[in-house]
């Protein structure tokens, strides 16, 4: 593992935060999971944008241009040929309630080593359940964030592993699928892409962007709109998208298979070829 704690590299058992800090104690913090190739960061300014967004939201502080530096200083020492990085924004030592002093600030670059699925994984497809638990209040969820309080999603994603599937499905209490755990949901019907529109309960995920823009350009009809069981079961091709893994089709859901195709990995590739920027 490489650590980079407030720009400076250290291992990590030299990496240390205060009993105090409010992350520790509320959970109070913001994070970037950030794909890297060749020490390339890939998509930096999609993370970094929704980064921005986070920060201005929640009144955090930051330093964009550090914050970026200390992104490529990482991924130049990453010795992998794939890495994942973790950004965490931490608001520093807190004196109960009060918002710290922003100098109290910190920030934490983890990198290790990750792979893709090969395209064995991706042939096969990925295996999903319905999440047991529901989003919280859409009237107080943040969901353009990625705040450290991940419970709802660690919780439904623990739920996935222990019943051998790769993705938890989080529904609304009408029955919409929203997204993943971990990723957005995408269908493919005669040539539409259809997705759950960003906003009160669904993340605006950095692959997702990328996703909408490779369909434009490709000459996908794009329609954000709830998904219902039956839409599901209508569409050509359901997958999965998030900055690691990028593209992963939906083979089953619950005990029910879904259909295969091929317009998802084109996606995928149309992006590796640079289609989306």
């Amino acid at each position: 593992m490489i650590v980079n704690l407030d720009g400076r590299f250290c291992t990590a058992e030299q990496a240390c935060l205060p009993l105090q800090d409010s992350a520790l104690l509320f959970g109070d913090s913001l994070f970037e999971t950030i794909k890297v190739q060749n020490n390339k960061v890939l998509r930096i300014e999609a993370h970094l944008d929704r980064l921005a967004l986070s920060a201005s939201l929640l009144d955090f502080p930051r330093n964009h241009d550090e914050v970026r530096t200390n992104l490529l200083q990482t991924a130049e020492r990453c010795p992998w040929p794939l890495a994942r990085l973790r950004l965490t924004l931490t608001r520093g030592i807190c004196n109960g309630l009060a918002v710290p002093p922003a100098q109290h600030a910190r920030t934490i670059i983890t990198a290790v080593s990750c792979s893709d699925p090969d395209d064995t994984q991706r042939k096969a497809g990925a295996t999903c359940v319905f999440a047991p638990n529901r989003r919280v209040n859409p009237l107080s969820h943040l969901p353009q964030m990625k705040r450290g309080n991940y419970a709802d999603c660690l919780y439904a994603a623990r739920y996935a592993q222990s019943r051998g599937a790769r993705e938890a499905l989080f529904r609304t209490d009408e029955g919409h699928i929203l997204e993943g755990a971990t990723s957005n949901l995408f269908l493919i019907r005669d040539k539409t892409l259809i997705t759950p529109a960003a906003g009160e309960l669904v993340l605006a995920g950095v692959m997702r962007r990328q996703v909408l823009q490779a369909a434009d350009t490709l000459g996908f009809t794009v329609r954000q709109q709830p998904i219902d069981m039956q839409t599901l079961f209508q569409a050509d091709e359901a997958f999965l998208t998030n900055a690691i893994i990028e593209i992963m089709p939906i083979a089953r859901l619950e005990n029910f298979p879904l259909k295969r195709g091929p317009l998802a990995l084109e996606l995928l590739q149309a992006i590796r070829n640079g289609a989306a920027s």
